[in-house]
């Protein structure tokens, strides 16, 4: 569980530059407060599917297999809250939403994976 906190640091990382890059990408004039608008839908759903993770596996989402949670609930948290908050959920941005959170939510964990075996004599 040690490891709990930096891989929640990185799944809020990964959230807030999605958020950040989309934001950028429509020029707004307050690119930190609409990313943040944009990020707290995601990052809500991110915190359901760690719990569900710990309460379904018990333990930290911390392995891809674990972690499984995480992503699905932030895309699909995410795109719920943002549809009970009148924002947009166009199928292009759950598409891209979808495989950026996943290639990013899962990946670092994949790599950490394999540099930790890799690291083992």
């Amino acid at each position: 569980m040690r490891r709990a906190l930096p891989a929640a640091v990185l799944d809020i990382a990964v959230i807030l530059v999605f958020a950040a890059i989309g934001r950028a990408s429509h020029h707004e004039s307050n690119p930190v407060v609409d990313a943040l608008g944009t990020a707290w839908p995601f990052l809500a759903g991110a915190a359901l599917g760690w719990a569900v993770s710990v309460v379904v596996w018990r333990v930290a989402p911390i392995l891809v297999r674990h972690s499984l949670p995480v992503w699905i609930c932030a895309v699909a948290g995410g795109m719920l809250l943002r549809q009970l908050t009148g924002r947009g959920v166009a199928f292009s941005f759950v598409v891209v939403a979808t495989i950026f959170l996943g290639v990013f939510l899962l990946g670092w964990r994949a790599i950490a994976s394999f540099w930790q075996r890799k690291a083992k004599p």
